[in-house]
C-alpha cells in the first residue's frame, strides 16, 4: 500500500501531481487524511492547514482507540470494523474513523458502555435500534460534536449486542463473530456489502490485509458460514482490479463454490423473515437510570415504546418516521406510565 496505488485507485495521473489526487480524494468522506498521510510520508511539502487536518484526524483515531480500551476493560466490549482494520495498516498510513463500532456480550454490558459515554462525554443524539425479533438485538449509536463540528465528523461510537447486523430480507442477524482477527476484519468489511456498494477505501482496506496468513479453505467456510460469500467474493474481485491479493486469491477462488447456495438460501429466507428492525423515535432524554440493565419493551395503542437507562423512544418501522400525533401519544402514554411509576 502506497502512494502509486492512491493514484491509480482515485484515477490521478501521478504527473498531476499530490494537489489533485489530494482534491479527488476529497470527493470520499474517509480518504483526504489517508491521502494526506500518505503525503506526509512522503515528504510532501505542505500547509499547516494540511497539517493540521491530518493531525485532528490523528487525534480522532487516538481517542478511539483510548475509548475502546477503556470501555473494553470496564463493560467487556469489544471493537470490531474500522478500528481493528486501522490496525493492519502501515504505521506512518492513517486510516481515517468516521465512527467506532463495538460489540457487547450482553445488553446489561451495552446499557453499561452508553451510560459511561453519556456521562464522559457531550453527547448530543442518542439513537436507538432494535434488530431482528424474538430475541431483539439492540444497536445504540451515540454522537457528539468534532473540536470543529463544521469542518470535521462528529464523534460516533455504535454499540450493539449483534456483531453483524444482516440486511433484514435474506441475510439474518448474526450475533457473535468468533474467528482470527484477520478473518474478522474480511467478515465485518463483507458484511458492509449488503448496505451499500464496495468503495476505493474498501478496496485499500483489502490491501491492509492481503499479507495475513489466510488459509483458503478454511477462510472460505468460515465466511460463508457468516453467510457473506456473494459479498466477500464482489469486494475481493474489485480489489483484483487494482492490486495483487496474494493469499486472497485463493479464498476468492474457493468461494465461489459457496455463491449459488447462498443465493438459495437468501431467497428461500426472504419469504419468512420478519421486518429487521424497529427505530426509535426520541420522545425524552431521561437522568440516568443507574438500577437499570435492560431497556423495557412496553407495548401501547399508539405503538411500542422503549424505555432505556438514558432515554424514552417510540419505535418505528422505518426511521424518523413518526408523524406529530403518534409522536404526542407516545408522550402521554409515558406520563401515564410516570404516574404509574
Amino acid at each position: 500500500m502506497n502512494t502509486a496505488l492512491l493514484y491509480h485507485l482515485l484515477d490521478v495521473d501521478p504527473a498531476d501531481g499530490p494537489a489533485e489526487l489530494l482534491h479527488r480524494a476529497r470527493s470520499s468522506r474517509r480518504l483526504p487524511t489517508l491521502v494526506l498521510s500518505a503525503l506526509a510520508g512522503d515528504g510532501v511539502r505542505m500547509g499547516e492547514p494540511a497539517r493540521a487536518e491530518l493531525r485532528r484526524a490523528r487525534d480522532r483515531a487516538d481517542r478511539y482507540t483510548r475509548l475502546a480500551d477503556d470501555l473494553a476493560r470496564s463493560t467487556g466490549v469489544r471493537a470490531l470494523r474500522g478500528l481493528p482494520l486501522a490496525g493492519y495498516y502501515p504505521a506512518d498510513l492513517l486510516r481515517p474513523l468516521d465512527v467506532l463500532d463495538l460489540v457487547a456480550p450482553g445488553e446489561a454490558a451495552l446499557w453499561q458502555a452508553v451510560v459511561r459515554l453519556v456521562t464522559d462525554h457531550p453527547v448530543e443524539h442518542i439513537e436507538v435500534t432494535l434488530l431482528g425479533d424474538r430475541p431483539h438485538h439492540t444497536a445504540v449509536t451515540v454522537l457528539w460534536p468534532a473540536e470543529d463540528p463544521l469542518v470535521d465528523p462528529w464523534y460516533r461510537v455504535r454499540v450493539t449486542t449483534a456483531a453483524l447486523d444482516g440486511d433484514g430480507a435474506g441475510v439474518p442477524v448474526r450475533p457473535y463473530l468468533v474467528a482470527d482477527d484477520h478473518v474478522e476484519c474480511l467478515i465485518a468489511l463483507a458484511e458492509e456489502g449488503l448496505r451499500r456498494p464496495f468503495l476505493p477505501a474498501d478496496v485499500l482496506d483489502v490491501a491492509a490485509l492481503d499479507r495475513q496468513p489466510f488459509e483458503p479453505a478454511e477462510t472460505a467456510a468460515v465466511v460463508a458460514a457468516y453467510r457473506l460469500a456473494p459479498e466477500a467474493a464482489a469486494l475481493l474481485d474489485l480489489a483484483a482490479t487494482y492490486l495483487p491479493l496474494g493469499p486472497l486469491a485463493l479464498v476468492r477462488a474457493t468461494l465461489e463454490a459457496e455463491l449459488a447456495p447462498e443465493s438459495r438460501r437468501r431467497t428461500e429466507a426472504a419469504a419468512t423473515l420478519r421486518p429487521a428492525a424497529r427505530h426509535g423515535t426520541l420522545l425524552r432524554r431521561t437522568v440516568i437510570r443507574h438500577d437499570w440493565d435492560e431497556a423495557l419493551l412496553a407495548p401501547v395503542p399508539d405503538g411500542p415504546l422503549l424505555l432505556t437507562p438514558v432515554a424514552d423512544y417510540l419505535l418505528t418501522p422505518a426511521p424518523d418516521s413518526a408523524t406529530q400525533e403518534e409522536r404526542a401519544a407516545g408522550l402521554r402514554a409515558l406520563h401515564d406510565w410516570d404516574a404509574l411509576c
